[in-house]
Order: C-alpha cells, then structure tokens, then sequence
C-alpha cells in the first residue's frame, strides 16, 4: 500500500510526463529533432529535482546548533541554465539561416512547466501547458494566413568568365517578384567560379519557385541555393 507522500510524488512526476508529452508530440508532429521523448523527459527531470527541494525536510536533518535556510529558487535557477545547453543542441545554423528557435523556446518551457509541476502549482502548470500548446499550434494556423514577407538566403553561381552583371542579376530576381538586400560577392574554386550572395524579400513564399525555375531555365548558372530564413 503507498503511502500518502508517495502517492504525491506519483501525481508530480505522472502530470510532468503527460504536460512535457503533449508539447513534445506538437514538436515531433513536425518533424522537430526535439520531440516527444525529448520534451517528456524535460519535464519529468524538471519537476524530480524539484521534489528535491520540496521533500528537503527528510534528506536535511540540521544538528540543532546550526540555522540554516535551504533557498528552493537555487534550483529552479540550476535547472533553467542547464536546459539552456540542451536548448543551444538543438538550434542549427546554415549560412546566414538560423533554425531551431522554436524547438529550443517549447525545450525551455516545458522545463518550467516541471518546475511548477515539481513544487506542486499545478494550475499554473496547467495554465502554462495550454499556453504553450496554443503558441505552437493555434499561433502557427495564424501565421499561414495572414499576409507576412517573406525572406530567404539567396546563392547563384557561374563560371568567373561568363558570369552575370549585378544588374542583369537585379533584373531577374525583382522579375520574380523579390527585393535585393545585403548583395555580396566571392570567387570559389580557386578562383574559377564568381558566387552572389544575398537576402532577398517577397509578399509570399510561392515566389521562391519562380526563382527557382528561372535559375533552372539560365544555362550559365552552375549551382543556386534558395533557404528560408525562418523556423
């Protein structure tokens, strides 16, 4: 028969598995590289540590001659900069685009849902998982529907005798319905190759396949890249 402190630490740990669970199963949804398991086990480690602190009566037995006072934040503290390097796994940068935000964001919450759940704040908990939830399903429903600009990193490469003119480049790219910012320039291979750099801009994401088929369509084009900067 458990006892009834047990039976607390039961409800701590089962309701940090289900709320690190729930935003883990969004994640994974997505195709996330931090998903279900990730997010349920955040939680659950979370809110253990936490017990720590709550159940400190029974592992710290002063001597009676000695005040001390055991501060409960220090671990919450300890646990959020932990999360902070499993966060920073996860989070990818290619060329100048940067990925992973998001996934490292719901890492960080759900973290501290465990902590609220570790110390028995279970409304708040509750409060806080269905926030995040909605941030990552319902706030993505409505971003796919209202009018946003569109940005993404744009790469086109040609031989270094029978390369473009920038402002036969320029031409092309706002044919296709996109803005030119931050334009730069570099030879590759030794020198036998001149490549354009740059961030480019639109009204919608459709555009990038007319970029797309353009640079495809252009003979002296040797490699191009179009990668969206967003998560």
């Amino acid at each position: 028969m458990m006892t009834a402190e047990q039976i607390d630490v039961l409800v701590h740990l089962g309701l940090a598995l289900l709320a690190g669970g729930l935003i883990g199963l969004e994640r994974s949804y997505h195709g996330r590289p931090a998903g279900f398991r990730t997010h349920a086990l955040v939680c659950i480690a979370s809110s253990t540590l936490m017990l720590v602190t709550l159940y400190q009566a029974e592992w710290f037995q002063p001597d009676g001659t000695t005040r001390i006072t055991l501060d409960p934040t220090r671990m919450a503290q300890g646990i959020m900069t932990g999360i902070g390097f499993l966060g920073a796994g996860v989070i990818m940068k290619e060329g100048l685009s940067v990925r992973g935000l998001t996934t490292a964001a719901s890492i960080w919450v759900t973290a501290a849902i465990g902590i609220l759940i570790g110390i028995g704040l279970y409304f708040a908990a509750a409060v806080a998982t269905a926030l995040a939830l909605g941030t990552l399903s319902v706030f993505r429903w409505i971003e796919a529907r209202i009018p946003m600009l569109f940005y993404a990193q744009f790469m086109v490469r040609f031989e270094r005798d029978n390369a473009w003119p920038e402002a036969r480049l320029r031409e092309v790219v706002a044919a296709t319905g996109f803005t030119i910012a931050n334009l730069s320039y570099r030879l590759t291979s030794e020198g036998r190759h001149f490549e354009y750099r740059m961030y480019v801009r639109s009204q919608g994401a459709q555009r990038a396949n007319a970029l797309c088929r353009v640079m495809l369509d252009v003979p002296e084009v040797i490699e191009f890249r179009v990668s969206p900067t967003g998560d």
